[in-house]
């Protein structure tokens, strides 16, 4: 920090939003430039080493680079037969990578790289401009550094795309503040906007901490601040209503079906399946319930310590508790500043969006899953950053001093017992942080007795207690390949539902041994399952699904959480006149069709969406496609859940009794298919060939 700069009485309150930060210093470039080429070089290793990482959205950017109405729609395949179930902002974005550089899984996770590199910097940026550089760079470092953001800004799932957006959200709302300015606040409400185009209603979670924020701080009348905001709020609905009101107009005939909603419907998608259904765990459709009677469900028990235990704590909360300390001594240190104080509105932005944030993920009964905490990673880093600095300025009173020691102490205590959890990983580390933890907490106690040269080993201390844990968890993180639906960071054994390379390995309570009705979900709750003409685990373990291996190590159950890489036999098959057909293949279940069209570069249609559980298409719908030729095979097994998910559709299950009564068999690479192009003669029961 700017220990060398500072008076040794306590700094001066800061006025009102106006004020800005002192000229920058000589070191202040080259450390932020530091602090960006160290991120960008973490989160680069080994990037490619993931493959398509997350098949389901990977197949969906293959099939817009190639395809401008899959490319709008977010469509898993260039014919265009059912979206993925989310809105499609980031696909955009690595769509248009993959149009300027071609196929590749560097082409794809570049994209999320650069999008975390850019929320550190307009982290610091928007830290600095109230409480100094030091507070910026302690901020960047901290979002930087936290596993789950490691994880997933080097994956592609949206949520890289919805952390920057939301960053941007946080930093047009310091600067609206700052000049009491609605065109600043118009630009909040559109990168909120596009955040719910990236994720729908989770980009709302920041809305409240911004609009109060800036109600309180704005140095304008109230009429005005009002005004002001319903403007914001109408940029944001624009924002995010053009993409919803296209597609809601355009005649469903003539648009892919909508995946994940069972009315084929975009505003049930976002206000549903991906909106209050994710809080109250009603969620049609879905592979699974919320909380059960003792708040434990297929996703974990609820609670407010749900962001701190096995499944969770490793991958964020690291500094959890020390950031709701600074936020509380800061909000309290800045209570008899003006009302348009610039640094308590700062608080009142990280800290609403921390705490909302932290309550939704605490308490939701929906689907849930511990990469989501990367949305609560910004605003822990900002805590941190400006609330370090405020006790430091204030370090020669009581209150500043014991913060620090406090602060750091709890850092260290609660690293000390993450890094327990996984006891036979280096465990020297953890007796490293709590010591150096314990050590920078005693000095800070004493902090105005010190000698400025014991200052820096004081300071250093304090950042091993705090960084060294999350630190060996990203390198952990980045040294590892990730591939299907739920990534998780850090090593091995941490209790959680993942860890790297796996998919959900350990499991939710009870377990759930084989849903061989999924495609394979096997190895819920540590178990192994097979996976369409094949075999595959829940830690990690290879596979045969779909003729070929899976595409990487771990991170999945086979069919309906990772998809495979298909064998050569598979795709030579698939490819041969493949241009006579809208869909080379039908698959049921996203991830089982994704497999397919990645190795082949051909459109397959993801019978029932993600889930297999979708009404898409009806079992008419499908028989009309065959008869007209647009459909070659289809990949036999997986019946989109038991009893079609939750609520959801047992169309999957229709249309694969009917092609197992109607069709030809074929062994292909050592997986079944069926000839959609070769009827049996009215027999219900079909002949099996083979193609070697």
């Amino acid at each position: 920090m700017d220990t060398m700069t500072l008076p040794r009485h306590a700094a001066q309150p800061v006025a009102g939003p106006a004020e800005t930060t002192a000229p920058q210093r000589s070191w202040e470039r080259p450390a932020l430039v530091g602090l960006l080429v160290a991120t960008a070089a973490l989160y680069f290793y080994g990037l490619t080493a993931s493959g398509w990482a997350n098949s389901f959205y990977s197949a969906a950017v293959q099939a817009g680079s190639e395809s401008w109405k899959a490319f709008f729609f977010g469509s898993s395949d260039t014919g265009n037969s059912i979206t993925v179930d989310k809105t499609p902002a980031s696909l955009w974005v690595m769509a248009l990578s993959v149009r300027a550089f071609g196929l590749s899984s560097f082409s794809i996770l570049m994209p999320e790289v650069l999008m975390g590199v850019a929320s550190v910097g307009v982290l610091y940026a928007t830290v600095r401009h109230q409480f100094g550089a030091a507070a910026g760079l302690l901020a960047g470092a901290v979002l930087a550094l936290t596993p789950v953001a490691v994880m997933m800004f080097r994956f592609n799932n949206p949520d890289a795309l919805l952390v920057l957006l939301m960053t941007l959200g946080a930093w047009a709302t310091m600067k609206a503040i700052e000049k009491a300015s609605p065109r600043w606040l118009i630009w909040v409400g559109v990168f909120v906007g596009f955040g719910f185009l990236t994720k729908m209603l989770q980009a709302l979670l920041v809305v409240p901490a911004f609009a109060l924020a800036y109600l309180v701080a704005a140095d304008t009348p109230l009429r005005k601040r009002l005004l002001h905001l319903l403007a914001a709020g109408a940029a944001m609905v624009v924002s995010a209503g053009w993409w919803l009101a296209i597609v809601e107009l355009i005649p469903a005939a003539d648009r892919p079906y909508i995946g994940g909603s069972q009315t084929n419907s975009i505003l049930e998608l976002a206000l549903g399946y991906n909106g209050l259904g994710r809080i109250t765990g009603n969620e049609t459709g879905s592979v699974g319930g919320g909380a059960g009677p003792n708040g434990t469900g297929m996703w974990g028990a609820t609670g407010l310590t749900r962001m701190f235990n096995g499944d969770i704590g490793g991958q964020v909360s690291w500094l959890i508790p020390s950031a709701l300390i600074l936020l509380a001594v800061g909000l309290w240190l800045r209570g008899r500043a003006p009302r348009t104080d610039a640094r308590r509105a700062a608080y009142i932005v990280w800290g609403g969006w921390l705490l909302v944030t932290l309550l939704t993920f605490s308490l939701m009964a929906g689907i849930f899953h511990a990469y989501y905490t990367i949305a609560l990673a910004p605003a822990i880093g900002a805590l941190v950053g400006m609330g370090a600095r405020e006790a430091w300025e204030h370090r020669h009173g009581l209150v500043g001093s014991l913060t620090l020691a406090i602060a750091t102490a709890v850092a260290a205590i609660w690293s000390y017992t993450l890094l327990a959890r996984t006891p036979d990983w280096f465990p020297w580390l953890r007796v490293a942080v709590v010591v150096a933890g314990l050590f920078a907490a005693a000095m800070f106690l004493v902090i105005g007795r010190v000698h400025r040269h014991a200052v820096p080993v004081v300071a250093t201390a304090a950042l091993v207690a705090a960084l060294a844990g999350p630190a060996a968890y990203s390198l952990s993180t980045v040294t590892t390949p990730h591939t299907g639906s739920i990534p998780s960071a850090g090593p091995s054994g941490q209790g959680g539902m993942g860890g790297p390379g796996r998919g959900l390995a350990g499991g939710p309570p009870g377990g759930f041994g084989g849903f061989g009705g999924f495609g394979g979900f096997g190895g819920f709750g540590g178990q192994t399952g097979t996976a369409q003409g094949g075999t595959g685990t829940a830690q990690g373990g290879t596979g045969t699904a779909q003729g070929g291996t899976r595409q990487g190590p771990g991170g999945g159950m086979g069919g309906l959480l990772d998809a495979s890489t298909p064998s050569t036999a598979v795709v030579s098959a698939l490819s041969a006149n493949a241009s006579k057909y809208t869909w080379v293949a039908a698959a049921i279940g996203s991830q089982n069709a994704a497999g397919l069209q990645l190795g082949t570069r051909l459109p397959l249609m993801a019978i029932g969406g993600f889930n297999g559980s979708d009404p898409s298409p009806t079992l008419a719908q499908f028989q009309a496609w065959v008869s007209q030729g647009k459909v070659h095979y289809f990949l036999a097994g997986g019946q989109g859940g038991p009893g079609g998910g939750m609520g959801g559709s047992g169309t999957a299950s229709q249309i694969s009794s009917w092609v197992e009564q109607n069709y030809t068999a074929v062994t292909i690479g050592g997986s079944t298919f069926y000839d959609l192009t070769q009827p049996t003669s009215g027999a219900t029961s079909s002949t099996t060939t083979s193609v070697n």
